[in-house]
C-alpha cells in the first residue's frame, strides 16, 4: 500500500522503438525526477533514429480503458499526453480526463515526427483544440506546432509568435501554453509562458549546437513530474526547461 501513496504521472503515448522519443523518453524523464509511472499506449511504430517505417493505432476503447485501469489504483498527480494519433483516440483521452478534473493534464501535442511522418491525422486537428485542450493544465507546442493548430505559417518573430499563441489560447480555451524556441534562430532559446490573464514569462538559455531526438517529449515529461511533487506551474516549466538544456549540453559533449 505504501507504493499506491506515491505521486504517479499517467503517460498517454505512443511507442518509439528505438528508444529516441515517445514513452520510453517520457518514462526516462519521470524516473529521474523521482516520480513513478503508468502507461496508456496510443500506438505502437515501427521507427529508427531516421525514420518511422510503421505506426498501429491503438483502439479507442483500449487508451480510454488503459487510462481507468492506471488512475483507479495509483496517486496519479499528473498526466503527460503525447502522441495520439487520430481523432477518435483524443475523444477518448478526453471522456476520462473528464472523470478526473483535480489530475492536471500536460499535452505535448506530438503533430509529426522529426523525419516528417504526421503522427496526427490532420483532421484531428480541431478535434484536439476543442475536445482536449480546453481539459489540460499546460499545452506545449514548438513554434511549427503552433503554426499548424491556428492555421498559419510559422511566426517569423516574437511579436507573431504572441499573436499566434494567443489565437490559440482563445480558439482552444485552455488554461496555458508554453511555446517552445527550439526551431527559432539566435543565440538564445527562449521558451513563452502564456496565459489570458497574466503578462507572458519566458526561459531563456543558451542555444545549444547540434540536436537530439525526444527533447519534446522530455521538456512535457519533466515538467508533468514536477507538477505531480506539487510545484507550482511556472517553477515546473522552469524546471522542465533546465532538465532538456542539461540534457543537450550533457549530449552536445558527448
Amino acid at each position: 500500500m505504501a507504493l499506491r501513496r506515491e505521486p504517479y504521472v499517467l503517460v498517454v503515448g505512443g511507442s518509439d522503438s528505438s528508444g529516441g522519443a515517445g514513452i520510453a523518453r517520457d518514462i526516462e524523464t519521470i524516473s529521474s525526477i523521482g516520480v513513478r509511472t503508468c502507461l496508456a499506449v496510443t500506438a505502437v511504430t515501427v521507427q529508427t533514429h531516421e525514420a518511422v517505417m510503421e505506426i498501429h493505432h491503438s483502439p479507442p476503447s483500449l487508451v480510454a480503458d488503459q487510462m481507468r485501469a492506471a488512475l483507479q489504483p495509483n496517486e496519479v498527480a499528473a498526466v503527460k499526453i503525447g502522441m495520439l494519433a487520430t481523432a477518435e483516440i483524443i475523444v477518448a483521452v478526453a471522456a476520462v480526463l473528464r472523470e478526473y478534473p483535480q489530475v492536471p493534464a500536460v499535452l505535448d501535442p506530438v503533430l509529426a515526427s522529426t523525419s516528417g511522418r504526421a503522427l496526427l491525422e490532420a483532421s484531428a486537428l480541431c478535434v484536439m483544440t476543442r475536445e482536449l485542450m480546453p481539459l489540460c493544465r499546460l499545452v506545449t507546442p514548438n513554434l511549427i506546432e503552433l503554426a499548424l493548430l491556428v492555421g498559419t505559417e510559422p511566426a517569423a518573430d516574437e511579436n507573431g509568435v504572441l499573436r499566434q499563441g494567443r489565437k490559440l489560447l482563445a480558439a482552444a480555451e485552455t488554461h496555458a501554453l508554453l511555446i517552445k524556441g527550439g526551431h527559432a534562430s539566435g543565440p538564445r532559446s527562449t521558451d513563452i509562458l502564456l496565459r489570458s490573464d497574466q503578462e507572458p514569462i519566458r526561459f531563456d538559455t543558451p542555444r545549444l549546437a547540434g540536436s537530439m531526438r525526444g527533447t519534446g517529449c522530455m521538456h512535457a515529461s519533466a515538467t508533468a513530474a514536477h507538477l505531480a511533487k506539487g510545484r507550482p506551474l511556472e517553477d515546473s516549466v522552469r524546471k522542465g526547461k533546465l532538465f532538456v538544456f542539461e540534457k543537450l549540453k550533457k549530449n552536445a559533449a558527448t
